[in-house]
């Protein structure tokens, strides 16, 4: 009975660690984009410097832990690792580019839009996932950014077609990591994530690259920590909980940035179509992952 009751507090205990973890990345993810509108107006950094810096630290963090596990890359499928990479890399530079000409809240919600437009492309190119019931979430999924997009009438900002760009391209990069994972280790693909994409940033952005004074340096370097210690956190987490928690409360971003915005960085507070909208997308991400039980 004992060694039952221990055994139970041990499950417990790891389930408490995995549900910090994780929501500990939705914070810190959301922390990197709070950094990027605190830096507007005392320094001049583009979005693509900020992801340059972001791929720049995760590669040394990769490269670094990877020497001392003396652990070696085992690509197999490069297709599926560039895939990623390209997908993921303008998925980062959507995001943070509405982060810059837009709200803070909307942006952080748009990008959380990932897990429904998954469902869609799964409905529409494979076969052996459709669902219609996934694909009614997903419709009504669609009214919630509706709401996002135009509370106040019918409208479109360029903010919130950058965010949800970088929704649709980061449903692209985790279509493409759930491939490649069946072949590659996690280093090695965060390797290639990291690597290829600081060099695709350096290739198209060059001129946004400038050698960072101290001020410059101090927002990059904080910025760039939270996006990989979010990355981190994330798979760390989703060894102790089940992917329908870990999607869950990941997705609690969505309401982090829907009630801490107007607090932290002096967004405006989301209309009530805009809340509801938020809310809405909010219950279509777990009722997809519920779903999958």
């Amino acid at each position: 009975m004992d060694s039952q009751f221990l055994g139970l507090n041990i499950r417990l205990s790891r389930q408490a660690v995995g549900w910090l973890a994780v929501f500990g990345s939705a914070f810190f993810f959301y922390l990197a984009t709070l950094i990027i509108r605190w830096a507007d107006g005392h320094v001049s950094i583009e979005s693509a410097y900020f992801v340059f810096a972001r791929f720049l630290l995760g590669f040394i963090v990769v490269c670094g832990s990877m020497v001392v596990q003396k652990q070696k890359l085992q690509p197999r499928r490069f297709h599926y690792l560039i895939g990623r990479t390209v997908a993921n890399t303008v998925a980062v530079f959507c995001f943070y580019k509405a982060v810059e000409m837009g709200s803070v809240a909307e942006a952080n919600i748009l990008n959380m839009t990932y897990p429904l437009f998954v469902a869609a492309f799964s409905w529409f190119f494979l076969r052996g996932q459709r669902d219609l019931s996934s694909l009614i979430i997903v419709m009504v999924a669609f009214a919630g950014v509706w709401l996002v997009f135009a509370p106040g009438g019918i409208g479109f900002s360029l903010a919130n077609l950058w965010g949800l760009s970088s929704g649709i391209t980061a449903a692209v990069a985790v279509i493409y990591l759930n491939i490649s994972r069946r072949y590659h280790d996690s280093q090695t693909i965060l390797f290639f994530m990291f690597g290829l994409g600081m060099v695709m940033i350096l290739l198209f952005f060059h001129e946004a690259i400038f050698m960072p004074n101290a001020e410059d340096l101090f927002y990059l370097l904080s910025c760039s920590a939270a996006g990989v210690l979010g990355q981190y956190l994330f798979t760390y987490g989703f060894l102790y909980v089940t992917a329908v928690e870990g999607s869950i409360i990941s997705s609690s971003r969505i309401l982090l940035a829907a009630l801490l915005g107007p607090l932290l960085v002096a967004d405006p507070a989301l209309t009530v179509s805009g809340g509801c909208g938020a809310l809405l997308i909010f219950i279509a991400n777990a009722a997809l992952a519920l779903r999958k039980v």
